[in-house]
């Protein structure tokens, strides 16, 4: 979709809608942007200016017509790892790396490859990253005194329970009031901004019966300005872009998938259709913007999207409303923002983490008890356990690993024999212990690659006394090959032209094909040794073996063989049975 694709039709009443659905997603990204930023470890009005800067550049520039950008859950974990180990203004450095690898993956057009990450993959992590964020948020919800925070998921553990006799009930009432509100509101009132409504009552609360007595952000980050901070550039230098390459490229990824995620959701809902590749560009410059002013870094909002959506919005103008509005609400309300309790704040986040668990699909995958069930299960682990980046690049070796797996074993080879019930031929000459030794036929079902080329060797019979000096493998159902799968057959060739014997190929596909012919192995096998039907290979089989006897058969020559002989009088026809009876239907098929 063009960018002005996306006001295609707009008209007073669109501009109507827009300003509804933009002022509604601006109210409630307040407090989530403030949430966000406080639990990634760095003060609140930073989520603030990332939400104004980088939600109105994602409108302006991406490529999904109600896509809201924005801080987000599923930064949290990564976003508080950096800051501590890097500090904050190494982490606007590697949100501006991020936004850099964005817009070259927008401009290489790389937005399709987010799309071939496994499911199993992203629930594992989402659900990962859900459970961080609301343990994390345990320790505000209770009140405790003197809890610091971690990296380490475990540590965070033993923090919570070296602290738990701190508990501070007036922080577990004003928690309650603000989680009791939330719940309430999306049940009976959705289209309500609960988590607003919630954190202004639990403010409301404290500040009449429990001033001084729960910890507050102007108590615990200072009070927040209710300006933009100024333009700033920060020092970069190649080690710094080297330090922080990693961390950057974790951000980016993350950053893609959750953004195509949300665009993806939004085109449900909509009807719409959006751009991958102008999405990623749109990403990638507002995370290099967002920095500039203090911004740490954003991708889309799937929840908020979804709000814009059912709020009404007409086109990306409502993304570009919400960011005004949290500009103008920066201005005139700032100061009361530094009343609002750390306990009203957690109910939120710990709702959010419910409801981005994706637990239903957890449970669902989980009893499934396959090769998809332990890679999402282990990526889930080590994304509470270890980090994002191990996790993720674990699931997706697992993912691969299985993939290959699986489809090796969709790799058919099996031996071919006249068929009685297809030829008229007698039943004692069609047997698995007798078959004329010196051709042998062999089907080849599958791709033909290195997950899948050791049940092609094994197959393949050893030259040598007794064995079959032609052999003609039937490739019809052979769709790739790869050098490994080439590497085998060339083994194959070379041990049969060594004994004497020639290899046979028929049917084969264009890229099996292909790849022969650069390899040079088209060749070295002989292209009159290539046919587009197995008839025609076998005929070519009889006019190679004249007068020698057929050890086995009852007959004096080859030719004579009763069970090939009449498969070549009648080349129409089936003619054909596997070794293993599994299969055997479809070996009788496509001569």
């Amino acid at each position: 979709m063009t960018g002005w694709g996306r006001f295609q039709g707009y008209n007073i009443a669109s501009l109507r809608r827009d300003i509804i659905s933009g002022t509604i997603v601006g109210v409630i990204a307040i407090p989530l942007g403030m949430a966000f930023a406080i639990a990634s470890g760095v003060k609140p009005e930073y989520g603030i200016y990332t939400t104004i800067v980088a939600g109105i550049l994602i409108s302006l520039f991406g490529g999904s017509k109600f896509q809201i950008g924005g801080p987000t859950g599923a930064f949290i974990p990564i976003l508080f790892a950096i800051a501590m180990e890097y500090g904050y203004e190494n982490l606007l450095i590697a949100g501006m790396m991020a936004g850099v690898i964005l817009v070259l993956m927008g401009l290489f057009r790389l937005g399709v490859l987010i799309k071939f990450i496994p499911r199993p993959v992203t629930i594992g992590f989402t659900a990962g990253i859900a459970v961080i964020i609301f343990t994390g948020q345990i320790g505000n919800f209770l009140g405790l005194q003197g809890v610091k925070r971690h990296e380490a998921f475990i540590d965070n553990m033993k923090e919570l329970g070296l602290h738990i006799s701190t508990v501070n009930l007036y922080s577990v009432l004003t928690a309650v009031i603000c989680f009791a509100v939330v719940i309430l509101g999306l049940r009976f009132a959705p289209k309500v901004p609960g988590s607003l409504i919630g954190l202004l009552c639990a403010t409301l609360v404290a500040a009449l019966f429990f001033s001084g007595k729960v910890t507050t952000i102007g108590s615990a980050y200072g009070d927040i300005p209710n300006t933009l901070p100024s333009f700033h550039f920060p020092v970069i230098t190649w080690e710094r872009i080297r330090l922080l390459l990693r961390p950057a490229f974790v951000i980016a990824m993350l950053g893609a998938i959750e953004s195509l995620l949300s665009a993806v959701v939004a085109d449900g809902m909509s009807g719409s259709r959006h751009n991958s590749n102008r999405e990623l560009v749109g990403q990638g410059i507002a995370n290099i913007a967002a920095p500039l002013f203090g911004g740490i870094p954003a991708t889309g909002a799937i929840a908020r999207t979804a709000t814009n959506i059912r709020s009404g919005a007409a086109s990306p103008l409502s993304g570009i409303i919400h960011g005004v509005v949290v500009f103008l609400i920066l201005l005139l309300f700032a100061p009361y923002a530094s009343s609002i309790p750390l306990a009203a704040m957690a109910p939120i986040l710990m709702v959010v983490a419910w409801n981005m668990s994706e637990r239903k699909q957890f449970l669902k995958l989980l009893k499934l008890k396959t090769g998809d069930s332990l890679i999402m299960f282990i990526t889930f682990l080590l994304t509470i356990f270890a980090d994002l980046t191990v996790a993720v690049e674990a699931g997706l070796v697992l993912a691969v690993i299985l993939f290959v797996k699986r489809m090796g074993e969709t790799h058919l080879v099996a031996k071919v024999l006249p068929d009685p019930e297809s030829v008229k031929v007698a039943a004692h000459m069609v047997t698995d212990s007798h078959d004329c030794p010196q051709v042998g036929i062999y089907n080849v079902e599958g791709p033909l690659f290195f997950g899948a080329a050791y049940r092609f060797g094994d197959t393949m019979p050893e030259p040598g006394p007794g064995k079959p000096k032609l052999i003609i493998l039937r490739m019809g159902k052979v769709p790739f090959m790869d050098t490994t799968g080439e590497a085998n057959l060339a083994e194959l060739v070379k041990q049969l032209q060594a004994d004497g014997g020639k290899l046979l190929i028929s049917g084969i596909e264009p890229q099996p094909l292909e790849l022969l012919k650069r390899t040079g192995l088209y060749d070295k096998i002989g292209v009159q040794q290539f046919f587009g039907h197995t008839g025609d290979a076998i005929n070519a089989a009889l006019a190679m073996i004249q007068t020698d006897r057929c050890a086995g058969c009852r007959h004096a020559a080859f030719r004579e063989c009763a069970a090939l002989a009449a498969v070549q009088e009648a080349p129409g026809r089936t003619g054909f049975k596997s070794h293993k009876p599994a299969i055997a239907g479809k070996l009788s098929s496509g001569i």
